[in-house]
């Protein structure tokens, strides 16, 4: 029995999808939420605190290089705007509003701040200006020399904050870029086929959480804005770039140790990423704000709440949580907030060569 047209398109964008991207995309998503539950409830130099810097290059620069791999650089035309809209700007704005609708209830004060969408709101503002660029940073001659510079060079202006993810948006561009180029198939192809390159995948893995245990750990995380560095200011630049190269080596290593093929739940959950970056604060802030993060103090409660945090990454990323939480994630807008798109004309009629006329 044939499927219906959508069904088809359905199920080939499923069967298209690479189980690599998505295999590390569970994995990343897990430890962002691992990291916003423990990182408020674990004590300064404890061991959670340690496994959340370690995994730093992990967690925040995979995604946004998986973002980009998932992305499109064609023309912003109608139906690329149209799917900004659908995809980050309106699921935004319904978690937003949901974000703040908790606060109140929790007891806490309702803030509405347009230009900084809250806590963990930031990537999908970021999300949403590396696509608008994307089309642009495409048409360069060099984009990923252009974007790493305008990386470095942003973090002498203080005038780019934190409102509207100016800071961030800027500092992950090239990880973006690098990201929809993997996603082509054509950047370091060589890279994930060659038999050779995986012993140098897993040494560089290992060799690059130590040395991010070591170098990282002991820096705040200020020094990617450029403050508390111990360098003159004409030489500050030099951290962010190395924590840019860095992390990118360190995602394409992880990247060549997964494996290509669909693993039963993590890959369906790598899926569902969004859902659980979108999901994940409004049942963890519960945890936060009723005081339950000040009262974990052994190393058995915190093992507690690091398995809990990857209970609830899995369970966000079921299908019973994605089909749950589709009207947020993908909202049915285009019947009341667009117009209907216009129909394609009708070819025109071949016309007759006199050979045809004749015969």
């Amino acid at each position: 029995m044939a499927l219906p047209s959508n069904e088809r398109l359905q199920a080939a964008s499923a069967t298209d999808r690479v189980p690599r991207w998505d295999n590390v995309r569970a994995l990343s998503a897990t430890l962002i939420v691992v990291l916003h539950t423990t990182g408020p409830a674990v004590p300064d130099g404890g061991m959670l605190q340690t496994f959340n810097v370690t995994m730093w290059p992990l967690r925040v620069p995979a995604f946004v290089i998986l973002a980009g791999v998932f992305s499109q650089g064609g023309p912003l035309d109608s139906r690329y705007a149209r799917g900004l809209v659908g995809r980050i700007l309106v699921p935004a704005t319904l978690c937003w509003i949901l974000l703040s609708t908790e606060k109140v209830l929790l007891g806490m004060e309702f803030t509405f701040h347009l230009s900084r969408w809250p806590w963990t709101l930031w990537f999908l503002m970021a999300l949403l200006w590396w696509r608008l660029l994307l089309p642009l940073i495409t048409q360069l001659r060099f984009p990923l020399l252009c974007t790493t510079a305008l990386a470095l060079v942003s973090g002498y202006f203080g005038e780019i904050g934190m409102n509207y993810a100016g800071a961030r948006t800027l500092l992950y561009l090239p990880l973006f870029y690098l990201g929809w180029r993997l996603g082509q198939g054509t950047l370091f192809a060589s890279w994930f086929t060659s038999r050779r390159t995986l012993p140098l995948a897993w040494a560089g893995l290992i060799a690059g959480l130590g040395g991010a245990f070591l170098v990282w750990r002991p820096w705040p995380h200020s020094a990617v804005l450029y403050d508390d560095v111990p360098l003159p200011i004409e030489l500050a630049w030099l951290p962010r770039f190395f924590i840019l190269v860095a992390s990118a080596a360190l995602v394409l290593c992880l990247l060549r140790v997964t494996p290509n093929r669909r693993i039963p739940y993590i890959t369906s959950m790598g899926a569902a990423g969004f859902t659980i970056y979108l999901l994940h604060p409004l049942f963890i802030r519960p945890f936060l704000v009723l005081g339950y993060a000040d009262r974990v103090d052994t190393r058995f409660e915190q093992a507690a709440v690091f398995l809990g945090a990857v209970a609830l990454a899995v369970f966000l990323g079921s299908p019973l949580m994605r089909r749950l939480a589709r009207p947020l994630t993908r909202p049915p807008i285009d019947r009341f907030l667009f117009r209907p798109k216009p129909k394609a004309p009708a070819p025109e009629p071949r016309a007759q060569s006199p050979r045809e006329l004749v015969g």
